[in-house]
């Protein structure tokens, strides 16, 4: 059923600087993306891994063995698919799970692939039941088998396929069923960035951007980023605006500080919503624990944007813990505001009181039941 409120909450997501979703205005991302693995900054375990399979696929003259790409939105997974791709010196046909939504499209996808090609998957947890059962016999055995007819009449007939390479990514590996996610020879999970990898990221783009950026322009941007390299590019964009218009063209420390208050980001990289629901958590409910319902009705949230966008940072950070009874403001979320730790009694209390007045219930039905 379309709720009217939850898509006013993805509007309000999408707007967001920090978000790590992909916005509009990052269609400019696709020139700016390395094409090589020397070019590529950071994950480097996976990086030394994948040298070492492309160099022996290469020598083999074989197609590289299926990879499953998965960790949070914005660390690079489909800008890695490409370099892979780039060092074989093959094709990469790009679609999505979504996008698929019958067997003949996909088959129409894989017939059309050339010897040793990359074809990538984005969201592959999101592909349809029917269409993911057709792609493991085209995984394991570079093989199409088809139906043909109905009834009685009905018969298959395999194809055969050129020897490809699935490249699939995803935010929710945990999604994926067994037999496709065994399916993959390589499965790479991407981390979050250091500071000093997005400074990296951030210089390089920076002389893409032709905008100057100096040692604590590059400091500060690299730790209010959350990790994100995709977070890191789009407020560089917002701080050469600043620089262009306010300052002499170059990003330094006084224009990071008036961008960046402009923009209501803080040193931990938190906006003003995190910290509303932060706050309501302090003020309201002295630190908690609250419900997520709760939290929600009390800031006008949707649950699910509070618990899938919100909440994971904070909780990476230390802000926010989740306990059986809710989520409770840590003592570094108070300082964090500038409070002092609340007392939990009372909200204590009320919890207690509640969980009694259901364990008596229960034990009336259980003697009614009798």
């Amino acid at each position: 059923m379309y709720n009217i409120f939850s898509q006013m909450d993805e509007d309000q997501e999408e707007e967001r600087i920090l978000s790590r979703k992909h916005l509009m205005e990052d269609k400019d991302e696709v020139s700016m993306r390395p094409r090589t693995l020397a070019e590529y900054a950071g994950q480097s375990r996976i990086k030394d891994n994948l040298r070492v399979y492309i160099k022996a696929a290469l020598e083999r003259g074989e197609a590289l063995d299926h990879v499953l790409l998965y960790g949070p939105p914005g660390l690079g997974k489909t800008t890695l698919a490409g370099i892979i791709a780039n060092e074989l010196g093959v094709q990469m046909r790009v679609t999505s799970g979504p996008a698929i939504e019958r067997q003949g499209e996909l088959a129409a996808i894989l017939t059309n692939l050339e010897e040793h090609d990359v074809l990538f998957i984005d969201e592959v947890h999101r592909l349809n039941h029917a269409v993911e059962e057709i792609l493991y016999p085209a995984m394991e055995d570079f093989a199409l088998d088809i139906m043909i007819g109905k009834g009685p009449a009905a018969r298959s007939i395999r194809l055969d396929l050129p020897p490809f390479t699935l490249i699939g990514a995803t935010t929710r590996a945990g999604l994926l069923t067994s037999p496709l996610r065994d399916r993959f020879g390589m499965i790479h999970r991407l981390e979050l960035y250091s500071e000093e990898e997005i400074a990296e990221i951030l210089k390089r783009n920076a002389a893409l951007l032709s905008i100057g950026i100096d040692r604590d322009g590059l400091e500060i941007l690299s730790g209010r980023c959350r990790g994100t390299p995709r977070i890191a590019i789009r407020l560089l964009r917002r701080m050469r605006d600043f620089a262009q218009v306010k300052g002499c063209g170059v990003i330094d420390r006084d224009i990071c500080s008036v961008g960046l208050a402009a923009l209501e980001i803080d040193e931990k990289g938190l906006d003003n919503t995190d910290r509303r629901v932060m706050l309501a958590m302090a003020e309201i409910y002295h630190g908690g624990p609250v419900g997520l319902d709760t939290l929600a009705a009390t800031t006008g949230e949707d649950p699910g944007t509070i618990e899938d966008v919100y909440e994971p940072y904070l909780l990476q950070i230390g802000f926010l813990a989740k306990t059986p009874r809710g989520r409770v403001l840590t003592d570094q979320g108070f300082a964090h505001l500038g409070l002092v730790p609340g007392s939990r009694t009372g909200t204590k209390a009320v919890l207690d009181a509640q969980m009694a007045l259901r364990d008596l219930t229960e034990i009336s039905d259980e003697d009614s039941d009798i």
